[in-house]
């Protein structure tokens, strides 16, 4: 499951069946939406809904998975200083990776949610096109895309935003695909305009091109509000870069608003100039380059369905906390047989409040030999908390993490919960609050896996 608070845009993945042919020798450029990473004669490439990394060998059949509780929900990934992978979380933070799985580092990033790169031994951020927020504060003065040092902290500011009209629109305006050579320049295309630009290590623009798009350029604009929120009309157009193995310029774009009509433009590095434009089909959203640098397009679906199931990661660490009384410790092993969901709330956290009476809604909904809810509380007030669960009576348990829950399970925000199988295992992760319709695919959900042998 993948959702986030405030404007969000995700690409969605279509599906359809294999292209056919044996793949021999490619290195993927993009996968679904996202850039892959080539290390080691590998091709990493993120799945935000399955919470891992997997490499691809060069005949494309899977022969590695990662998996941590830091890898989220990841939506991109790129090399880091030619051995590690540097990977971008959909909400904005950077998580640095060996290839055997341990994290080595991780930011919170620049943005309020960043999209991240390397070469020429720079990291760079840029705001992110898989998660937009019109709200965030900015800038004009600001940078286009900020240069951090090895602990993804902030070190220079290069480029220039563009200004649109709205001020509180200069986070989805300047958002979009990021992409870094090994000499230190870098390549830009908003996602929400048809242009691509290349920018020198010291962040001066050397060419820009567009593709031919649109007749007429328009930047984001609000929609009339609906339910308090504010919609943004937004037409995609850059999704993701790329550098090849030959040096060239990828750049996976759409040709629709929705981004449902893909393309893939190859352009000269050195002059901007597109050499190529590959209209891909539906379903078709794994592009490789073979061994002679020629394009080549795979069913994202079919190549993942070729690798053996994993199995479910189980919920780790076990946790064992007491209750609102504090007389009783109660341990994951008490929900076990049952499916369970581990819901992480805290009394400041304003979607908590709105997500406190669907859950107990969905509490009511199904049988307690087939489905518990363990609500851990990580406020360090305890009065806070206490009245937080006066005003709301959940009929559910309430169980005490008393502050140390964010550093044992390493989310990165509230409300946050863990589906669990009968066993114990993880069926989905669920990132902040998505109303009433992420409750009913939850509740379809948790009915299917109440009706699994």
């Amino acid at each position: 499951m993948r959702r986030a608070l405030g404007a969000t845009l995700w690409l969605a993945v279509s599906a359809c069946r294999p292209t056919g042919g044996t793949p021999s020798g490619f290195t993927l450029l993009f996968f679904d939406h996202s850039p892959a990473a080539a290390l080691a004669g590998r091709s990493w490439v993120p799945l935000p809904d399955s919470s891992r990394l997997v490499a691809f060998d060069p005949q494309l059949r899977i022969v590695r998975t990662l998996t941590d509780p830091r890898l989220n929900t990841p939506v991109a990934v790129v090399p880091y200083r030619g051995r590690d992978l540097l990977v971008t979380e959909f909400t904005g933070a950077g998580v640095v990776v060996d290839t055997a799985g341990r994290v080595l580092r991780e930011w919170p990033g620049p943005f309020t949610a960043s999209l991240y790169t390397a070469g020429g031994g720079h990291v760079l951020a840029s705001r992110s096109p898989y998660f937009v927020q019109p709200l965030a504060p900015e800038s004009p003065t600001a940078p286009l895309v900020q240069l951090l040092d090895s602990a993804g902290r902030p070190t220079d500011g290069l480029g220039q935003l563009h200004v649109p009209d709205s001020p509180f629109l200069l986070g989805p305006t300047n958002a979009g695909a990021l992409a870094a050579d090994s000499g230190g320049a870098f390549y830009f295309g908003p996602l929400a305009r048809d242009e691509i630009s290349k920018y020198d290590r010291t962040g001066r623009r050397l060419w820009t091109t567009k593709r031919g798009l649109r007749a007429h350029e328009t930047d984001p604009v609000f929609l009339p509000a609906r339910g308090g929120r504010l919609p943004l009309a937004l037409a995609v157009v850059n999704v993701a870069l790329a550098i090849g193995p030959d040096g060239r310029l990828y750049a996976l774009g759409s040709e629709d608003s929705a981004a449902t009509r893909l393309r893939v433009d190859v352009l000269d590095a050195a002059t901007g100039r597109i050499l190529q434009t590959r209209r891909l089909g539906a379903g078709r959203t794994a592009v490789a380059v073979d061994a002679r640098g020629a394009l080549a397009v795979f069913d994202a679906d079919s190549l993942l369905a070729t690798a053996q199931s994993p199995g479910r990661e189980p919920f780790a660490p076990a946790f064992a906390l007491p209750d609102l009384g504090g007389a009783d410790t109660v341990p994951l092993g008490h929900f076990a047989g049952r499916v369970t969901l581990v819901n992480f709330w805290a009394s400041w956290c304003d979607p908590c409040r709105e997500e406190f009476p669907l859950m107990a809604a969905l509490y009511g909904e199904f049988d307690r030999k087939d489905f518990e809810i363990a609500a851990i509380s990580d406020d360090v007030d305890a009065g806070k908390m206490r009245a937080f669960v006066a005003q709301f009576r959940p009929p559910f348990p309430i169980l005490v993490g008393g502050g140390r829950m964010k550093a044992t399970y390493h989310y990165r925000g509230l409300p946050y919960s863990v589906l669990l199988d009968r066993r114990g295992g993880i069926i989905a992760r669920i990132f902040g609050f998505g109303g009433a319709a992420e409750f009913q695919r939850l509740h379809d959900t948790i009915a299917k896996e109440v009706r699994a042998p």
